[in-house]
């Protein structure tokens, strides 16, 4: 019994010695193959010792192989570093010369500078105007590559284009083409403070998208003394470009103003068949009035329908009228549809125009600088009859405005507000407008969007 037990003992430590020399000789092996049974058995968790040694012990062994250069052995300072171009715009001052205009662009070019004082297409189409698209393309180094100056010559629809390109060290070379504008429409919106040229911009809005949307919300609201602060405006209007670039603003397609609270919406559009379009509401009732609310292009008052000092007698009389200030030359306008019943000069009035239109009305233009219609003419809403001056008892240039219901003087804004409106979109062309008022409404909340998150 004792026998078997030593001889169970000696082969259990044989055994034992031989699996220490083999984990010795194996380790990795060894390792993960407990690590698998441990994993795999039971399907508990295990904490497993790795046998291997310690990665921070190994050695270390610096390998380096030689590599041949891709620039065949030259020094890297020689060679040419890839050039690029440099472009801006700005637009033409009259004030400009040459020079000053290329400093703005970031042009560094006495070459250039001399070249465009002595051309004659850059003198005439160039120097002295002003509000002209100009964009100049420079080296990195600020050298003239080629300026490009746009335009519009007249209502064709094209543009013009200037070209300065630069054709060899110091050379240059000059031309002059005509392409076509291309019509985009653009949203926008404001939010009054002060007024409303003020807000239109802050928001980049151009001064003739402002005048309009003023002519189209006139007969509803007086901006000259009911704008509010807080009061808001979306807007959808053309724009011309040329090579992507807008050179002029062309007709408000639509338009919202929120005016203490009150909501007045407008859009342009075309009866089919019809020879031009008109502004309706969204609701497709008519904008166009009788009468427009001012017979020049929005302006400041200088002296409503009320009693005075009048400026030259120096006593206190009434005024039978409405004065609008504007410079010498401004274009004055019939309010409404009528036939000149007196054009030439009369007392106190100088240059005057009397325009009698039906129902016993009759408005007054007084002061003017010039006549451009004759005694018993046709005339349209809208027509030019004269320009502002100062003939007659004026101090300054300005335009007096007076209209008379039965031979009675009365306040001009109160006949415009209380004239009829013309007819409403008519039944054969109310599927298109529908269409076309669904497609503002859309433009003109997106516009209203842009315009609250620009301001938050």
């Amino acid at each position: 019994m004792i026998h078997g037990l030593t001889t169970v003992r000696t082969a259990s430590t044989a055994l034992l010695d031989r699996l220490s020399r083999t984990i010795q000789q194996h380790p990795k092996r060894i390792t993960a193959a407990v690590a698998a049974v441990l994993l795999t058995g039971g399907g508990g968790a295990f904490a497993v010792a790795s046998f291997a040694p310690d990665p921070a012990e190994l050695p270390v062994r610096m390998v380096s192989y030689p590599v041949e250069s891709l620039a065949e052995n030259l020094v890297l300072g020689e060679l040419d570093a890839p050039g690029f171009s440099l472009f801006r715009s700005e637009q033409v001052r009259s004030s400009d010369t040459p020079e000053s205009l290329l400093q703005r662009l970031g042009v560094a070019d006495p070459a250039a500078a001399a070249f465009m004082r002595g051309d004659t297409p850059v003198r005439q189409n160039v120097l002295g105007r002003t509000g002209r698209s100009v964009s100049a393309e420079t080296t990195d180094d600020h050298r003239l590559v080629r300026l490009t100056v746009r335009w519009v010559p007249d209502d064709s629809g094209n543009f013009r284009r200037l070209i300065v390109e630069r054709t060899g060290d110091n050379k240059f070379a000059t031309r002059i083409e005509t392409a076509k504008m291309t019509t985009n429409s653009r949203l926008a919106g404001g939010i009054i403070h002060s007024s409303l040229f003020a807000a239109t911009d802050a928001s980049n809005i151009p001064d003739a998208v402002a005048v309009q949307v003023a002519e189209l919300f006139s007969g509803n609201i007086d901006f000259r003394r009911s704008l509010r602060k807080g009061d808001r405006f979306s807007v959808v209007y053309e724009t011309l470009e040329a090579d992507g670039e807008p050179l002029s603003s062309g007709r408000v397609l639509s338009a919202e103003f929120v005016n203490n609270g009150k909501t007045h919406q407008a859009v342009w559009f075309q009866e089919p068949g019809a020879a031009k379009g008109a502004y309706y509401t969204l609701d497709g009732e008519s904008m166009r009035r009788a009468y427009l609310a001012s017979p020049v292009e929005f302006s400041r008052v200088t002296s409503g329908f009320k009693m005075r000092l009048h400026p030259i007698l120096q006593t206190w009389r009434a005024h039978l009228g409405t004065d609008f200030a504007a410079p010498t030359g401004t274009a004055v306008r019939t309010v409404g549809d009528g036939v000149v019943e007196f054009a030439g000069v009369q007392n106190g009035y100088g240059n005057v125009v009397f325009i009698k239109h039906r129902n016993q009305h009759v408005t007054v233009y007084a002061h003017l600088s010039r006549i451009d219609v004759r005694q018993g003419q046709s005339v349209e809403q809208g027509q030019t009859l004269g320009a502002v001056g100062a003939t007659g008892w004026a101090t300054g240039p300005h335009l007096h405005f007076e209209f008379r219901v039965n031979g009675v003087h009365q306040d001009p804004m109160t006949i415009v507000t209380q004239s009829e409106a013309a007819a409403p979109v008519s039944v054969a062309g109310r599927p298109a407008f529908d269409r076309l008022a669904a497609n503002m409404r859309v433009q003109l909340n997106a516009a209203a969007l842009i315009e609250q998150a620009s301001a938050d």
